[in-house]
């Protein structure tokens, strides 16, 4: 019999968990209609979504193949990245952060986590779990936040970005997936935000979201040591949905003289279109 979809009130209004009919165990988790995340139970290193799969290429180049990291992950949704990581880097030990406790009950509940996998879920704001982690403590920290389908003011700024920082070891990696549509001003504000406190940047995003022709995803990546660029283009050129990587001065160019967000002035992302999710 074909798995029928879960509905359940969570503290951020109405999950579903809508069944993949091309894969037996594989679900995609909607908050009021926008679509979080999508787990395939049987092969939780299968990322469906675009942007998670380019948050992938970034989890594979942040390390030595199969080398267990210490990764935060801050939004949880259905643990797709946290499980990707736990998949693809055995004994890595991990950090989620979900606000919606109701959420992570639901995902624990529908979706269980593998028992053997290291993966610690808190239900606290994002900058309230950042802040426990200790100093240099992460390879790897995901932002992916969204409250509805929109990134939190107070995750936008220049302060969240230090305390980052603080949890990123040295030659660790920060990545964030940002959603924004024309004219960008959002997307170019991150940019020369997360510049004031990383010297190394890369983003990888469509061509059409890049050029402002559409809304869309856009991941930054940001670190304190050199990025792998030409692999990481090599990647997002060759997926199912090429991307492209923008990085030193064309990025710099891009970001067009945008000034770095502050906690005074951060507000939300953009909110989508009514078309970005037909």
């Amino acid at each position: 019999m074909a798995s029928q979809p879960v509905v359940a009130t969570v503290d951020g209004g109405l999950a579903e968990l809508m069944p993949d009919r091309d894969r037996a165990r594989a679900w995609s988790l909607l908050i009021d209609g926008a679509p979080q995340s999508h787990v395939d139970l049987d092969d939780p290193a299968y990322l469906k979504f675009e942007y998670q799969r380019r948050l992938g290429h970034v989890i594979d180049l942040a390390a030595p193949p199969g080398k267990p990291v210490h990764a935060v992950h801050l939004g949880g949704g259905a643990l797709t990245l946290a499980r990707y990581v736990a998949a693809t880097r055995p004994r890595s030990t991990q950090r989620a952060v979900e606000r919606d406790a109701a959420l992570v009950q639901l995902v624990r509940r529908e979706l269980p986590l593998d028992p053997n996998t290291r993966i610690r879920v808190r239900s606290v704001d994002a900058r309230e779990g950042l802040a426990k982690v200790p100093d240099g403590w992460a390879d790897l920290v995901i932002a992916d936040v969204f409250s509805g389908a929109r990134t939190p003011a107070h995750l936008t700024s220049t302060e969240f970005l230090d305390d980052v920082r603080r949890v990123v070891k040295a030659g660790g990696v920060y990545a964030a997936n940002l959603a924004d549509g024309p004219p960008l001003a959002h997307l170019r504000g991150q940019i020369a935000t997360a510049a004031g406190v990383f010297p190394e940047l890369a983003l990888v995003a469509d061509p059409a979201v890049l050029r402002g022709k559409r809304f869309g995803n856009a991941v930054l990546v940001a670190s304190d040591r050199p990025l792998p660029i030409a692999e990481l283009t090599r990647r997002a050129a060759s997926d199912p949905h090429p991307a492209r990587v923008e990085h030193g001065r064309t990025l710099t160019d891009f970001t067009g003289g945008a000034a770095a967000v502050t906690d005074a002035a951060a507000v939300a992302s953009p909110a989508p279109p009514p078309s970005a999710f037909r």
